[in-house]
């Protein structure tokens, strides 16, 4: 076993041919100029900040042969799985999923604005989950495809902290796995969002999992087995 023993709200211990590392939604329309995020007229900062971390966590999960999701959040160029309430909402906000964007229409599949940013692209083996919803669980076949590979421990990191990681985290949590969130590695567009999704993680002794800096998890990651 290998421990995180900075992680909060206490010592994080993991098995790491048991372990995985999710990359949640690293994609143009919601880190690049001209996505989704930006033209809902958020500042996008924040979510390419974190993409040098990320790049050393993926050379770091590599290095030691973790299995590696990429997920990406899309639909459909018909949109048929898109819900309507989903559409609409999108389209109030002044950027409607389907509309055509300077990234193609925007979160439809097979779009560069839906493709994952350049800097860290999956390689050749790495698994990409391509889902309609929130949730890296929805609609998708992640939970089998973990199961098949006798995985048990999450690492999280991507965007939002607060809705598509935080989907995710939740839905982890109620099919067992034990998920540690890197509180450097996720962002939010607003400050005050990621802060609070950070901190609702670790409440009530780990009600969601654990949440840790990446620094301290790659520590624990390259020593040796306790």
């Amino acid at each position: 076993m290998k421990a995180v023993c900075e992680a909060l709200p206490y010592v994080f211990e993991f098995e790491a041919s048991r372990t995985a590392l999710i990359v949640i939604d690293m994609q143009n329309d919601f880190c690049s100029p001209g996505g989704f995020g930006e033209r809902l007229g958020n500042d996008i900062s924040p979510t390419r900040a974190i993409i040098p971390v990320i790049s050393g966590l993926l050379d770091a999960a590599r290095e030691a042969g973790l299995l590696v999701v990429h997920t990406r959040e899309g639909h459909l160029p018909d949109l048929s799985d898109c819900p309507p309430a989903k559409l609409e909402r999108s389209r109030r906000q002044g950027a409607g999923i389907g509309d055509p964007g300077p990234m193609g229409r925007i979160l439809v599949r097979g779009e560069r604005g839906h493709d994952i940013v350049p800097e860290l692209r999956p390689i050749e083996g790495e698994i990409v989950i391509d889902k309609p919803g929130k949730g890296a669980f929805y609609a998708t076949h992640l939970d089998s495809l973990l199961l098949n590979r006798g995985i048990e421990y999450l690492i999280l990191c991507g965007v939002t902290t607060h809705v598509c990681v935080h989907t995710t985290l939740r839905e982890a949590n109620d099919r067992g796995y034990r998920c540690l969130v890197l509180e450097d590695a996720t962002a939010a567009y607003d400050r005050a969002d990621h802060e609070a999704a950070v901190r609702m993680v670790r409440q009530q002794g780990g009600i969601f999992g654990w949440t840790a800096f990446s620094s301290s998890w790659m520590e624990a990651l390259h020593a040796k087995d306790n």
